[in-house]
């Protein structure tokens, strides 16, 4: 457990960027979450590295440099690079009617729902829970088709409905079904993504070699209403080596994570591999949504008391784009900035125009909106530190 800060080359204050740690050590000693592992890498030179806290706090098991983390829903934009993949080899078009590849799908009005619209969130398919016992959630082909079953909440594009499983349950059975090798899905993401990438600490479910180092999902959060600590509980019971969610199954460490960051920085790219043309990413980072707001902070937004404001999302992406409102990039990051988050306890982002790349992986989970905000504030100290922009 500690911290190490490199002096910058150039335009990161290294003095203001402990500040950082000061933040994250604060909020942990005073119980908001458990612990941490936050990088924090300029044009591909990491400035300031932090492992605080626990990795569970009930066992005093402290955080360290290669504890395994649940990425939880950044799993989703690694099932978007593998879609955009099968774009780019002329396997799928975006346009693609997903009952063409599932014809169960067709099922309940969803038979006009195309694959654009399911990575947009606009396929109207909502945050409804797959109807499946926690054990069988994690068994992908019963999942799609338990939410073949499901009936949509909104019309395809008229509004954006976020899909925490539904959405990229179907996504995860759609790579599987159009799999020229037959793969199961967390072959898919291994062979396309973490293999030549080198993250050989990441995995989709819990494999054996991992174990020894995972952090539990625990819930600190009074407010946290969209889980319980009995849910979470058992869903962790539940992950082994052959579970596949798609929605968010992938264990990851923060040195991996930081590899996947860099190679979105570079445009698809790692020094030594491609894994997606940049002209995938250029299209994942656009803004899909228009200024129609979130759904999936209509309850959390009102309980916080602010005013609506747009979900502003790319394809498996979230934007910052612009305006002042809660964001886990930050108020003071660049409209270009792009990435993801993971249920109340992770994050990974790209300013592109500041050429920064971040990344936290946390225990002890927060509500929402709350967990926003702790990323939020933990951004704006970054930019911060910001000497002079390019």
């Amino acid at each position: 457990m500690g911290i190490a800060f490199r002096e910058p080359k150039a335009r990161l204050d290294l003095h203001l960027l402990r500040r950082l740690d000061e933040k994250i050590s604060e909020d942990i000693e005073i119980g908001r979450y458990d612990g941490a592992r936050v990088i924090v890498s300029q044009g591909g030179e990491i400035q300031a590295d932090i492992t605080r806290g626990y990795a569970h706090r009930d066992t005093k098991r402290a955080t360290q440099t290669d504890s395994v983390f649940s990425v939880m829903s950044l799993t989703k934009i690694m099932v978007t690079v593998c879609l955009m993949r099968l774009v780019e080899r002329g396997r799928l078009a975006l346009t693609t009617r997903v009952a063409d590849i599932i014809p169960e799908f067709s099922a309940t009005g969803k038979d006009k729902i195309t694959i654009f619209q399911l990575l947009a969130h606009t396929a109207g398919m909502g945050s409804a829970a797959i109807p499946l016992p926690v054990e069988k959630v994690g068994k992908l082909a019963d999942a799609a088709m338990a939410v073949c079953g499901i009936t949509p909440e909104a019309v395809p594009g008229e509004k954006v409905a976020y899909s925490g499983q539904a959405a990229f349950t179907i996504l995860g059975e759609v790579l599987v079904r159009l799999d020229e090798k037959s793969r199961p899905f967390r072959d898919i993401l291994n062979d396309e993504i973490f293999l030549p990438l080198g993250m050989t600490d990441t995995a989709v479910g819990m494999p054996e070699r991992l174990q020894s180092r995972r952090v539990p999902l625990v819930a600190r959060s009074s407010k946290a209403s969209e889980f319980s600590q009995a849910s979470l509980s058992a869903r962790d019971a539940a992950t082994n080596a052959e579970t596949e969610l798609p929605s968010g199954g992938v264990y990851s460490t923060g040195d991996d994570m930081l590899k996947f960051a860099e190679a979105l920085r570079k445009g698809g790219r790692s020094d030594e591999v491609r894994i997606l043309s940049p002209a995938s990413l250029e299209l994942m980072r656009r803004n899909h949504t228009g200024l129609m707001p979130n759904s999936l902070f209509a309850t959390a937004r009102i309980v916080h008391g602010y005013a609506e404001f747009p979900a502003f999302l790319g394809l498996g992406l979230f934007l910052r784009g612009e305006g002042v409102f809660p964001s886990l990039f930050g108020t003071l990051a660049s409209p270009s900035t792009f990435g993801g988050f993971g249920l109340g306890s992770a994050t990974l982002w790209i300013d592109p125009e500041r050429d920064i790349s971040f990344v936290a992986l946390t225990s002890g989970l927060m509500e929402r909106i709350e967990s926003i905000l702790r990323f939020q504030t933990l951004a704006d100290i970054v930019f911060g530190a910001l000497k002079h922009d390019l």
